[in-house]
């Protein structure tokens, strides 16, 4: 099998893939030829026909994996094989005839207005700075839609109080630019001045107790003990409050196509399932309210 290092690198340095996508990329191949070593002895990418993908694919839900998982690591062996015809490497795609399997749409899952309100306005969020911190997280990720690694990496230099934006580098390195609430401005300068006199030096915005760089377990407790505290939702991840922020814009009258800007996404396919969201929503409105529903 070709080096899995210059997969990697090509991922990394050409298509900009983050290191989470990189990691989950080089894994599903590994684990792929590691299944055609066992099953059909072989691990060379150029013996590898159809019925052997399909076997795998049969395979994997044996094991229970959902649709979703499957279909991800036909992406990433479908990335695999145009790498390698890319180089030369190869001159067919053993998976150029396979389509993935069918999902069912699915609807994320958001917190409504009220509660978002209550927790930002009614909860006593302590005034120390592990409270303003916690709060701003919260608000940080309710109020721009940012994902978790863009929250974590998120920099002083990155803050402009005065343009109330901030600057966002997101996946593949794209740079964004996102307006920013006078709400959320001043809880962002009210956490730099108590910084200041905790006498943290980092460079990063929002830092741990002990004065560094957040880590995706700190968000992901921080997020789920306070979204709990005022809704049911059965999920609470960081992601959910980026669910909330596109879903309240959209109900709100936010045009589309400048959601998909404001979050960042390559295309607006991606960005389309809100409206699903909406749609739902006024189902539930109608169901309740219209006497012949």
């Amino acid at each position: 099998m070709p080096n899995i290092e210059d997969f990697a690198a090509y991922l990394q340095n050409e298509r900009r893939y983050s290191v989470h996508t990189l990691t989950a990329y080089t894994n599903d191949v590994a684990q792929f030829f590691t299944f055609t070593t066992n099953q059909y002895k072989t691990e060379e990418p150029g013996e590898v026909n159809a019925p052997m993908v399909k076997s795998w694919i049969y395979d994997c839900m044996q094991h229970d994996l959902n649709p979703r998982s499957v279909n991800r690591k036909l992406s990433s062996l479908n990335t695999y094989y145009k790498y390698l015809l890319r180089t030369g490497a190869l001159d067919k795609n053993p998976l150029a005839t396979i389509s993935g399997i069918k999902t069912s749409k699915r609807l994320y899952q958001w917190v409504e207005e009220k509660d978002m309100n209550t927790l930002l306005d009614f909860t006593g969020f302590p005034k120390d700075f592990g409270g303003r911190r916690d709060k701003l997280i919260i608000e940080m990720l309710y109020g721009t839609g940012i994902r978790r690694a863009e929250l974590i990496g998120l920099k002083i230099t990155d803050v402009d109080l005065k343009g109330k934006t901030i600057k966002v580098l997101g996946k593949r390195n794209k740079e964004r630019i996102i307006p920013i609430p006078i709400t959320l401005v001043q809880s962002i300068d009210e956490y730099i001045q108590i910084r200041r006199m905790q006498g943290y030096s980092h460079p990063n915005l929002i830092l741990t107790d002990s004065g560094e760089q957040l880590y995706p377990m700190f968000v992901q407790r921080c997020v789920k003990n306070h979204i709990s505290m005022v809704s049911n939702v059965s999920k609470t991840s960081p992601h959910v409050l980026r669910h909330t922020y596109a879903t309240h814009l959209l109900n709100n009258g936010a045009d589309i196509n400048a959601i998909k800007e404001l979050l960042g996404h390559a295309s607006l396919a991606a960005t389309q399932v809100y409206t699903h969201n909406s749609i739902e929503r006024l189902k539930t409105i109608y169901k309740q309210s219209h006497p012949k529903s």
